[in-house]
């Protein structure tokens, strides 16, 4: 049976949509269900249910054949993975945020930066010439500048709705990120036949 590996929430939900649409499950499961692993009833597909950061290990480390994951995770690790495909779900982008008035240029002293993928961040302003202290989060990132935490953040942003509830501005985009196909190396090969169909099943699809 083919195994996929899916992050919890919303791009869990684009996902099965166009799992359902490609015709690799025939019912979608049921919202309310606390299962973390589906088999769906025509057995072609087995879906777990994972935190994101998760993905590619599960896939990585052979639990998952294949998986579903954002570009910003990829990135944000080193994984020994092929990626055939991007989908066209899951949009959005990272960005470096701060309160109003921030300048980059401003600080002499090392930069503050909370954030849920250090070493993005790092990269970025390793570009810019600049050090920075790496305040690592795992959630409500936006309050680390309101308490002063930190000077800035780097974080993900959909509409950027959150970052203005919180006083906050965007300053730059770090990175766009979609939703990518993942694949266990092992898998493209003892499972060939059915990873190239869900593949192209998968490559003809929209999201709409």
């Amino acid at each position: 049976m083919f195994v996929l590996a899916l992050p919890k929430g919303r791009l869990a939900e684009e996902s099965i949509n166009l799992l359902y649409k490609a015709k690799w499950i025939s019912e979608k499961p049921n919202e309310k269900s606390k299962e973390l692993a589906f088999i769906d009833s025509i057995g072609k597909l087995k879906i777990l249910l994972v935190r994101a950061q998760d993905v590619p290990t599960y896939v990585e480390e052979s639990a998952a054949d294949a998986g579903i994951v954002g570009w910003d995770v990829i990135r944000e690790g080193s994984y020994d993975l092929v990626v055939p495909i991007s989908l066209k779900i899951g949009e959005c982008r990272l960005s470096l945020a701060a309160k109003s008035g921030f300048d980059l240029n401003k600080y002499q002293r090392k930069l503050r930066v909370a954030t849920k993928y250090p070493q993005l961040a790092k990269e970025y302003f390793f570009t810019k010439g600049m050090s920075c202290e790496i305040i690592k989060l795992y959630g409500s990132i936006e309050l680390a500048p309101l308490v002063g935490l930190s000077d800035c953040i780097v974080d993900l942003v959909e509409t950027g709705e959150t970052l203005k509830a919180n006083g906050l501005k965007e300053y730059d985009t770090i990175l766009k990120s979609t939703a990518r196909l993942i694949v266990n190396r092992s898998s493209l090969y003892t499972k060939r036949e059915e990873m190239i169909s869900f593949i192209n099943d998968l490559g003809e699809l929209d999201a709409s």
